[in-house]
């Protein structure tokens, strides 16, 4: 018998997929949030009913790792919150930067780190998914630790260092930021690469003439990578602050975290979508467009990604989604132009079709790496899950559905895709944020202004 009370939505006839199991019922949704899972006869009459039928209902991915809308990336927060929402991504982690001084800089002179948070927050405005930010801290200065609680007030509660670049710190800088970090339980990150190691390996390239796009791996080895996640994370432990590998793409890097790794409770890692699907010939095939930093490696270190994801030393798939225009990236050699690489649209179905169509792995443990365990090492509690009273963020995905990538279905300002042509099967029908449908059948069908800041949580890692 139905309730007398109505709701705003049901989604019935599909199978619901969580973090632990895939099973047979409705959701009903009233006020933005999830009410009720069940038998649809047993649920409350709803305004509108949503017919799933032949679909899986999951929690909608959340992505923590993107750039939009700053020095590294062309997207606007429109134009990411577009591609994200027809990607089934209904939340995403961006980054809001600590502003520096130096040759390479977008700014003309050192800012506060909050005065960034600041400026990230207001593109509310534009969003039509949530979103949150870690902090990017890209200069040594004693300023971060007075500002760091009040940062930490604002919902930013994980901080991003680099090891490489003009802006990259020194170690000695990195074990204090981790020092202060641990005494807040916030999440340390940290772009791991040697930049010494990279910087030679450079040079010995460019003199001998090695230009050609598939010479740029070369250039930062997956020791590079190795060698400086093991310094950043043994500074973590030291520390005793939470420590979280991000984009993590070789078998040295992950063997390095998987020793760190003990019970799990306070060092995690990403790898990312282009790290478990593509391997190092696309720099043949595609010259400079799949240009990431680390790049893009062998076919043992595309396997060794499904290894780590296995036993969980890598518990998140993200994107490390980033913008640029092909004509920036082409007809150079591999050291000129920006890296990066844009797939938040794609990577759920590219991430599907990879591990679950075509190497058996499970529904559940898709939404555990693309939703439950990002949301909870990021401290989104009511994100990443079907459980009531947790946001309506809803995937609505058609297993059987085949498609063909191309760029010409972008929503992201990037004109390319590194993912063109390759046909995948399951693709989004309908993307759900707070129980409003904002993307359905390949269309958005929401204004910008419907995504908002979402002010994160100090992650309890104990669990």
């Amino acid at each position: 018998m139905r309730s007398g009370m109505g709701v705003d939505t049901v989604i019935a006839g599909g199978t619901l997929v969580t973090a632990a199991e895939t099973f047979e019922a409705a959701l009903a949704i009233d006020g933005g949030e999830i009410v009720g899972v069940g038998e649809e006869r047993a649920l409350p009459d709803a305004t509108e009913r949503i017919d799933a039928s032949g679909h899986l209902v999951m929690p909608g991915i959340v992505d923590p790792h993107v750039h939009v809308d700053d020095h590294v990336s062309i997207d606007s927060y429109e134009s990411a919150t577009r591609a994200a929402a027809l990607g089934g991504v209904t939340t995403l982690i961006d980054f809001a930067w600590q502003a520096y001084a130096g040759d390479e800089s977008a700014w003309d002179e050192p800012a506060p780190l909050l005065e960034g948070v600041e400026e990230k927050r207001a593109n509310a405005s534009e969003a039509l998914v949530d979103f949150g930010l870690h902090g990017g801290v890209l200069r040594e200065d004693d300023d971060l630790f007075e500002e760091l609680a009040d940062v930490i007030d604002a919902g930013v509660t994980s901080f991003k260092m680099y090891t490489a670049y003009d802006f990259g710190l020194s170690n000695g800088f990195i074990g204090r930021v981790f020092e202060h970090l641990s005494e807040h339980g916030a999440v340390g990150i940290v772009h791991s690469e040697d930049d010494s190691v990279c910087e030679a390996r450079t040079e010995e390239l460019r003199s001998a003439g090695r230009d050609d796009p598939e010479d740029y791996p070369k250039s930062r080895p997956d020791y590079a990578e190795a060698m400086a996640a093991e310094d950043v994370v043994r500074l973590a432990s030291e520390a005793g602050a939470k420590y979280y590998g991000i984009h993590t793409t070789c078998r040295a890097s992950a063997d390095v975290l998987d020793n760190f790794h003990e019970d799990g409770s306070q060092v995690r890692a990403e790898t990312c979508v282009h790290y478990t699907t593509l391997d190092d010939s696309v720099y043949a095939d595609q010259g400079n467009l799949p240009k990431i930093a680390p790049p893009i490696r062998s076919t043992d270190d595309v396997e060794a990604m499904f290894e780590h994801l296995r036993r969980s030393t890598l518990s998140v798939v993200s994107t490390d989604h980033v913008a640029a225009k092909r004509a920036d990236k082409e007809d150079r050699p591999w050291w000129q132009g920006p890296f990066g690489a844009n797939s938040v649209q794609r990577s759920l179905p590219v991430f599907h079709d990879e591990a679950v169509n075509r190497r058996g792995f499970s529904y559940p443990f898709l939404v555990r790496v693309m939703s439950a365990n990002p949301a909870r090492t990021f401290g989104l509690p009511k994100k990443g899950t079907l459980e009531p009273g947790t946001d309506a963020d809803i995937v609505i995905f058609d297993p059987d559905a085949t498609r063909t990538i191309t760029a010409d279905d972008n929503a992201s300002r990037a004109d390319y895709s590194i993912y063109e042509g390759r046909k995948v099967t399951g693709s989004v029908a309908t993307t759900l944020v707070r129980g409003t449908v904002v993307a359905d059948d390949g269309e958005v069908v929401t204004e910008p202004g419907h995504g908002k800041f979402v002010e994160r949580d100090l992650p309890d890692w104990s669990a």
